[in-house]
């Protein structure tokens, strides 16, 4: 298949440097019954930016990241996943080596009730191939990224909703993946824990990883995104200016001019 898709970071000019697409929709179409969940959307994610997905509940955000994760296959277009050298691949048929280099936490956060902290990250590392002594390594970097020291004893039943989550986050990121892909990533965090998620996040696209994240919070995605991406009733209805003035009047104008075109058709 083609090589992997680049687009510039930055209108074309002397010394701008393209950055590879690693998550590409297109045309991407998905219903459940008679509901179309997911309508024709477009979309990608560049490695070293953040792409954030705002919506109402329901309007397709899940689905979508499902979709780009190959938990979901495409009823019409394609989500191609590309990581690696080898280039983009269908999600849904994409080989043990593609998600080797993505991350990923979707409504619920990965954890054995029984494991301490320490233990599930361990477990989260050796399933995304790493090797004993390297997972290690691997699960204290993150537990230590992300705050958890303190609980890296504990079993994660006993976690704190916050605190699980997080849990989750370290799981998605410790062998170090190319692309995260993650659905609310800050739900049930503490204001403690809002600031250390951001500060990961951050750091983890300026490390060159891309993200797509999804939120019901502008505040905290213009803290954060590169790109906002509005979507409602499975379709992508325009896009919001990260450092614009008052995102939550744009948004749900938005949302309003949508839905009067809905009660048109």
């Amino acid at each position: 298949m083609r090589a992997v898709v680049t687009e510039h970071a930055a209108p074309a000019g002397a010394g701008v440097v393209p950055r590879a697409t690693l998550l590409e929709l297109r045309a991407v179409r998905r219903a459940f019954g008679d509901v179309p969940a997911v309508d024709g959307v477009d979309l990608t994610v560049r490695a070293g930016e953040i792409h954030a997905l705002v919506g109402l509940n329901g309007a397709g955000k899940t689905t979508l990241m499902r979709l780009a994760l190959g938990m979901l296959r495409p009823a019409d277009g394609r989500a191609l996943v590309a990581v690696d050298d080898a280039g983009a691949v269908d999600a849904w048929r994409a080989p043990p080596r593609v998600w080797r280099g993505v991350g990923h936490l979707v409504e619920t956060p990965f954890a054995y009730p029984e494991l301490t902290v320490r233990e599930t990250v361990v477990a989260a590392a050796r399933l995304r191939g790493l090797a004993p002594h390297p997972a290690q390594r691997a699960a204290e970097d993150v537990v230590a990224e992300l705050a958890l020291g303190q609980w890296a004893d504990r079993r994660a039943t006993t976690l704190s909703l916050g605190n699980r989550q997080r849990l989750g986050l370290a799981c998605a990121w410790v062998h170090r993946p190319r692309l995260l892909v993650l659905d609310e990533p800050t739900t049930g965090l503490d204001p403690s824990g809002v600031l250390v998620v951001r500060r990961w996040l951050a750091s983890t696209a300026a490390a060159g990883t891309g993200v797509l994240v999804s939120s019901h919070h502008l505040d905290e995605v213009a803290r954060l995104a590169d790109r906002i991406t509005v979507v409602h009733r499975g379709r992508v209805i325009g896009g919001l200016e990260p450092h614009g003035a008052d995102l939550e009047r744009a948004f749900f104008a938005m949302v309003y001019a949508a839905e009067g075109l809905e009660a048109a058709r």
